[in-house]
């Protein structure tokens, strides 16, 4: 359909009737020459492996773990909310701890889908997994929502960056929980334009996230920041369900954010050359590690 933003999305399904998964489905077939039917097949086995890392990295016996920074957080946060009364609620503390583990799952070397990115992967299972469980949600429904979130994930990829390296983990974490935030409002049956408003909310929330990975690693502080882009979007999809606006439209955060990852200092995208990469704990462990940036 060659269309450039989400003003002219919106504007598209607004006339012809059309949900934001139904358009992101033709849109992808006419580019593509793929069948709806073969694209809705493809997205079911991404669904499939974005499973298995969440569960691989809770429930697994941990013989796999190769982490060289962080530890099995997901187990531990499993355990306190299976437990004890949360202090967030259960829905984000499950998010949260499937962020985790797919993470966890990733720097073990392990099978992840790169949604947008594979230091951003942990959030867009999360969010998908939770809210399949919450609201049992049937695979058509998650491969909707999937549909929806590439549509966010291509318009920042076109009109900005998905890169830690060119535009700090805003480009990243903060796409990732743009596309669950939208995916969220698809799935719980918000509108194309409510799901762009989460989106906006979702990266608003996180513009000027640095990229600064300890010893070079996507470990730390990725792991975490993906958990909080989880919650991030859960947060934001509540929000426009609830007609709340962004006031800021998609498209202009997204030039926004785009603008704010050029003015970052090259230290502060990717390199390990700043931020908490250069704290002094960061220094030890990476003299610990042998790393050598």
């Amino acid at each position: 359909m060659k269309l450039s933003n989400s003003k002219e999305i919106i504007a598209v399904c607004q006339a012809q009737n059309l949900s934001l998964s139904a358009f992101a489905l033709i849109d992808e077939s006419e580019k593509t020459g793929r069948s709806p039917e073969d694209i809705r097949a493809y997205l079911s086995d991404v669904l499939s492996v974005m499973f298995a890392a969440v569960d691989t990295g809770l429930n697994g016996d941990g013989s796999r773990f190769k982490a060289k920074i962080i530890k099995r957080d997901s187990v531990r946060l499993k355990r306190r909310y299976d437990t004890e009364k949360t202090v967030c609620g259960k829905t984000i503390a499950t998010a949260a701890s499937y962020a985790l583990a797919t993470m966890e799952v990733n720097a073990s070397m392990g099978k992840i889908v790169a949604s947008p990115t594979a230091g951003a992967c942990g959030v867009l299972p999360a969010v998908l997994a939770t809210l399949k469980e919450r609201f049992e949600l049937a695979e058509p429904t998650l491969i909707d929502g999937l549909l929806a979130a590439n549509v966010i994930g291509e318009l920042v990829a076109k009109n900005a960056t998905i890169s830690g390296a060119e535009g700090g983990c805003q480009a990243e974490v903060g796409t990732a929980s743009a596309m669950a935030a939208a995916a969220s409002v698809h799935m719980l049956g918000g509108s194309a334009e409510s799901a762009f408003s989460a989106a906006a909310m979702a990266f608003k929330n996180l513009l000027g996230l640095v990229c600064d990975p300890i010893a070079g690693l996507v470990e730390s502080p990725c792991a975490k920041r993906n958990a909080m882009g989880a919650a991030n979007a859960l947060m934001c999809a509540e929000l426009a369900l609830a007609g709340i606006d962004s006031v800021v439209p998609f498209d202009e955060v997204v030039d926004a954010m785009y603008r704010i990852g050029k003015s970052l200092h090259p230290a502060l995208r990717e390199t390990a050359l700043g931020g908490l990469a250069t704290t002094p704990t960061a220094i030890q462990i990476q003299t610990d590690l042998a790393i050598k940036i």
